[in-house]
């Protein structure tokens, strides 16, 4: 399963923002977001999510789903 964790670097340590168990060994990646392109990447993100996720076309497969 793929998430996406928000973070901060402080004194060389990634802080995650959040509250979240990750297992002991487990491998992530991170990337790097300038400053000044933090908010152009977070809405282009958003924006190709509702793209995806908030369509009619995938009204068809509930209606199929229903029968």
């Amino acid at each position: 399963m793929l998430k996406t964790l928000y973070a901060t670097v402080r004194h060389g340590t990634i802080e995650i923002s959040e509250q979240v168990e990750l297992p002991e060994g487990t491998r992530v990646l991170v990337t790097v977001l300038p400053e000044n392109e933090t908010s152009f990447w977070s809405y282009a993100s958003q924006d190709s999510l509702d793209r995806v996720w908030d369509n009619s076309e995938d009204n068809i497969y509930a209606e199929l789903l229903k029968e």
